[in-house]
């Protein structure tokens, strides 16, 4: 039996201790031999700022290129606020995405029929929700050139971000979001503002001839990010799979989110390009964020990082049924009614972030 590599990261906040329960699932799936998993752990954030002096250092960035898949938890917190910009910890997480060619970001945004009450929308608007989100990760306004604060003659000041794409970058992560779409409902909304912006306009045509050319059986629709936002919480199951940019993606994701009730229930996955033998790179994390108000007590949600990782089963490792496994292990759990804090509910039973781990193991028949 070959090994699986994975790098597991931590991170910041209540990044270690929500992973700590990933890697008792981990250990569980070792035990019961039907795979091996190589785990080995990494810095990145402002721990490894606070132990290097840079959020991510280059040995570390070599161990996330040699792995089979890394898993993150979280980085940052406002111990780090203060440091130069190039220091901050959300710069090992650039970094990583962008050594890695991690250009497509997975958000999924699902609602668990035991939490529909949880969201501040309507039951009946958010019940059944199942949403795919694909963010372009690599390009636009976060890695555009020129960039940069500048001092103008006048004294003022100038701040400058570029939003630009090529060709190449828009039709590589259309083709993931037509994939998608493919084994899901075979609807696509395609997202810009190409009203405005000329990176729009080439988006909007590339992704059509995309579709036209090898995606005919796709009903493709084409979005303005406002009124996408908008219809997000008006009418959230009228989409499946949206793709769209990096910026309006990273909007566009978080406000999806909160559909579900919580952050603390939602993974992502963000991928690079198959190589000649159909592997690719990748990191698995929780959208919560480090969430440093509650770390170290023993409160946070480990089910966005179990998430994550049965992500990584299923995208990285093809282990469709073991995703299967533990994702319906977590929907047993939410179903006999256990909820850490950010979950809770009137007549539920409170746990601890162990006390779910020890839930979820339960379950999986531990």
């Amino acid at each position: 039996m070959t090994p699986k590599s994975l790098l597991i990261l931590a991170g910041d906040g209540i990044g270690p201790e929500v992973m700590e329960q990933v890697k008792r699932v981990i250990t569980w799936f070792n035990a019961k031999g039907k795979v091996s998993f190589k785990v080995e752990d990494g810095l990145v954030g402002g721990c490894s700022y606070d132990a290097h002096g840079t959020p991510l250092t280059d040995e570390t960035m070599q161990k996330a290129m040699d792995a089979d898949a890394v898993l993150l938890g979280a980085v940052g917190g406002p111990k780090w606020d203060n440091l130069p910009f190039a220091a901050k910890p959300e710069r090992g997480l650039l970094r990583l995405r962008k050594d890695m060619e991690l250009f497509a970001n997975l958000r999924p945004a699902f609602v668990f029929d035991a939490l529909a009450e949880a969201s501040t929308l309507k039951t009946e608007l958010v019940r059944g929700l199942d949403v795919m989100i694909v963010r372009e990760l690599t390009g636009g306004v976060y890695f555009g050139e020129p960039r940069g604060i500048e001092t103008l003659p006048n004294g003022e000041r100038r701040g400058i971000n570029t939003q630009v794409y090529t060709t190449s970058e828009i039709v590589r992560i259309a083709e993931v979001a037509f994939e998608l779409a493919a084994k899901r409902g075979k609807k696509l909304h395609s997202v810009e503002k190409a009203n405005v912006m000329e990176s729009g306009v080439l988006w909007r045509e590339e992704v059509t001839k995309l579709g036209a050319a090898k995606h005919p059986d796709i009903k493709l629709e084409h979005m303005y990010a406002d009124n996408c936002a908008m219809q997000l919480v008006r009418n959230p199951k009228q989409f499946d799979v949206i793709v769209t940019d990096n910026l309006f993606g990273d909007l566009l994701s978080d406000c999806a989110a909160m559909l579900t009730g919580s952050l603390g229930m939602l993974p992502s996955a963000s991928l690079g390009a198959a190589d000649a033998s159909g592997k690719r790179r990748a990191l698995y994390e929780p959208v919560h964020g480090s969430a440093p108000d509650i770390a170290g007590q023993g409160i946070a949600n480990p089910l966005a990082c179990l998430l994550s990782f049965a992500m990584c089963l299923r995208y990285s490792f093809n282990m469709a049924a073991e995703a299967d496994q533990l994702e319906t292990a977590i929907k047993a759990v939410l179903d006999s009614g256990k909820r850490t804090a950010d979950i809770m509910q009137p007549g539920a039973t409170k746990v601890s972030t162990s006390g779910m781990g020890d839930a979820v193991l339960a379950a999986l028949g531990a």
